[in-house]
């Protein structure tokens, strides 16, 4: 049996289609399993090392930590039902009171503090500026919770558990504080 050229392009032709519908599929199915990168409001949100210098704090301030005040928390658990941006600012105004009320109280407990406060300043600048008015959320019920709760367990103790869960409040931040997909898209076209 001899193949002509004309049988041997329709059979690449259909092979490249096929392998280009496999491809196509492939790739569709990686874009759906993974989401769409979102860019975070704050350069320091997505630094590994300041994600390492909060763990350590966390754990620092965990192991000083009373038996009966393993079973408080302080930080209140977020409805993800509401919106991202809202939710964002609500714990950009519990890190404006972490920086005025709480870090430096404990600013010479660790050897990664002052670096640390550094960047936590920064996120708290650059969310400001993305437009977190972290006065409005002063009020706001987990903002009122959260102070009511650190002024029950009283000074060095209140402190050291609020820092404690430092780690909460920071990936609480990195995961609800960046750019809303709408906007993402719309800065591309």
């Amino acid at each position: 049996m001899k193949l002509d050229n004309a049988t041997i392009l329709s059979c690449l032709q259909m092979a490249t289609a096929t392998l280009a519908v496999l491809f196509l599929i492939g790739w569709t199915g990686q874009v759906v399993s993974h989401p769409v990168h979102q860019a975070h409001l704050s350069p320091p949100l997505n630094d590994p090392k300041t994600h390492e210098n909060i763990q350590k704090l966390s754990q620092h301030a965990q192991r000083k930590e009373l038996e009966e005040d393993t079973s408080i928390r302080l930080m209140p658990r977020v409805d993800t039902d509401q919106d991202h941006m809202e939710i964002c600012c609500l714990h950009a105004n519990i890190l404006n009171f972490y920086l005025n009320n709480i870090l430096r109280k404990y600013s010479e407990e660790h050897p990664s503090m002052h670096p640390l406060q550094s960047d936590l300043h920064r996120v708290s600048s650059d969310l400001q500026t993305r437009g977190c008015n972290v006065t409005h959320y002063h009020d706001h019920r987990h903002t009122v919770e959260f102070r009511r709760k650190l002024e029950r367990m009283e000074g060095d103790r209140g402190i050291n558990k609020a820092v404690g869960e430092i780690d909460i409040l920071f990936t609480y931040l990195h995961d609800f504080c960046k750019e809303p997909r709408a906007a993402a898209a719309a800065d591309k076209n």
